[in-house]
């Protein structure tokens, strides 16, 4: 691991696997939406990176822009993390078209469009990680909506990951279970139902940083 890009690193995992890998002396190019919050990172993290990039990485042409940027200012691209998403709550009942426009788009068309990008641009052993969610195994009762989102990104990464096996690319599908980021508190609809304690972000961050390292890993789930 070398030179890496994080998508979503303004968001509470996508902020731990940037400081895990600049831990472990990764070349960092990061990109998020808050680009005070982004810039605060770069700064938090210094030399490790090399380009801060604001983006909304659903606007057109901007996932392509992105993997440009970061593949200019690092000199190529060894791994692409996305940790965009977003998630709401409620029943099927009450939920309306802008909610379930906006779970597809963030959370399914962006990481696809980020992987698409990546793999234009990265050369054989280079690997991309996606981050969908436990509900993708588990789908759940006022969740619908954002499990099938979830589900949905599983089920690209696990057909787009033996395509790209032949240009000796490996994709990996980052399944974890509700973790203690405080997502559940910000949701774009809903109140959230009772959740179980959240998991140590910490641990799953490094878990990424892992599989990004580890070239037999293309999913990691709770259980592995």
């Amino acid at each position: 691991m070398s030179r890496v890009l994080v998508a979503g690193a303004t968001g509470a995992i996508g902020g731990l696997v940037a400081r895990e890998l600049a831990r472990r002396g990764a070349d960092l190019a990061v990109t998020g939406r808050d680009a005070a919050a982004l810039d605060a990172l770069a700064a938090d993290l210094g030399p490790s990176v090399a380009l801060a990039v604001a983006a909304d990485l659903t606007g057109d042409g901007e996932p392509d822009r992105v993997v440009a940027e970061a593949h200019a200012a690092l000199g190529g691209l060894d791994a692409v993390v996305c940790a965009v998403g977003v998630v709401a709550f409620g029943p099927v009942a009450e939920l309306d078209d802008a909610t379930l426009t906006t779970l597809l788009q963030v959370n399914v068309a962006a990481p696809a469009r980020l992987t698409r990008a990546a793999a234009a641009h990265m050369e054989k052993g280079g690997v991309i990680v996606n981050l969908s969610a436990i509900v993708a195994d588990m789908p759940t009762a006022g969740m619908a909506a954002y499990s099938a989102s979830k589900a949905a990104l599983t089920a690209f990464d696990r057909a787009a990951g033996r395509e790209l096996r032949r240009a000796g690319l490996r994709l990996v599908d980052v399944r974890p279970p509700h973790l203690a980021t405080g997502l559940e508190t910000r949701p774009i609809a809903g109140t959230a139902p009772r959740l179980p304690e959240g998991r140590d972000p910490s641990d799953w961050a490094r878990r990424i940083a892992d599989a990004v390292d580890d070239p037999g890993v293309t999913e990691v789930g709770p259980e592995a």
